[in-house]
């Protein structure tokens, strides 16, 4: 028995894990999720799986560029951008990570649960997700105060917001607990609709985000730019979305530091 992988099947198993990783980021698509995180994640899944398949006339294609000064200046180019963003997606990584959880304590805070697409049967599976988290803290701090954030989209039929708060009200969170803030269109105009609501009702100016743990670091950045001390609960992502939003938060997160 050979104790020896021979090159060829030493090819194969990382060609097998790209492939892999490109069905993970397409299962997505059927349930019509398709976004710059499943895309990005696919396509670099696709290269990585071409590169493995067809080994020997990339090895010929590097070599024959690396004989001339331009072409060992672009592979030279492409190698330090792959090695920036591998770097800068671990550290990203790192700090999403890191704020996934901040609870907030014995701190007295005003809950603030992000939106999401809403279905015409309800929440989407995501958004039941942030408020069934929502409602374990509400249920167990009955003093507590409760925004749900959210506008309508040209595609839904009533406002996140309001759809946030049947669902809670459904659970039996008092009605009289629960603020709409129903115009925002995405996570800072959320959090800054947010702020304005609680500080015209006189609710605690610290607040605790609930949103998918992903989102965590991003809301974070935003709640800290408009002067608000954010604690964080994190409802559970569906494992087979969690690569896609995972990815496509390291694109928002770079847009909202560089431009945001």
């Amino acid at each position: 028995m050979s104790y020896f992988i021979d090159k060829t099947e030493m090819r194969v198993i990382p060609a097998l894990i790209s492939l892999v990783l490109f069905l993970i980021f397409l299962a997505p698509v059927s349930a019509r999720i398709i976004n710059a995180g499943n895309i990005a994640g696919g396509a670099v899944s696709l290269l990585l799986m071409a590169i493995f398949i067809f080994w020997a006339p990339f090895k010929r294609m590097a070599a024959s560029m690396w004989s001339t000064a331009a072409g060992k200046a672009v592979i030279c180019i492409i190698a330090g951008l792959v090695c920036a963003g591998v770097i800068t997606a671990a550290v990203l990584s790192i700090l999403m990570v890191r704020e996934m959880n901040d609870a907030p304590g014995d701190n007295t805070t005003t809950v603030v649960v992000l939106g999401c697409k809403v279905r015409p049967d309800g929440p989407t599976v995501m958004l039941r997700r942030r408020l069934d988290t929502a409602c374990e803290y509400l249920a167990e701090h009955e003093d507590v105060s409760v925004v749900v954030s959210g506008g309508q989209g040209s595609d839904e039929v009533m406002s996140e917001a309001e759809c946030m708060r049947d669902y809670l009200v459904k659970r039996g969170i008092a009605a009289e607990r629960i603020y709409m803030e129903d115009k925002s269109a995405d996570t800072n105009e959320n959090l800054r609709f947010s702020k304005a609501l609680i500080e015209a009702n006189g609710l605690p100016e610290h607040i605790t985000i609930v949103t998918d743990g992903f989102h965590q670091l991003r809301a974070d950045m935003m709640a800290e730019k408009l002067g608000m001390r954010s604690y964080n609960i994190s409802a559970p992502t569906r494992l087979y979305l969690l690569p896609t939003y995972w990815v496509r938060e390291w694109f928002g997160l770079l847009y909202y530091r560089i431009l945001g």
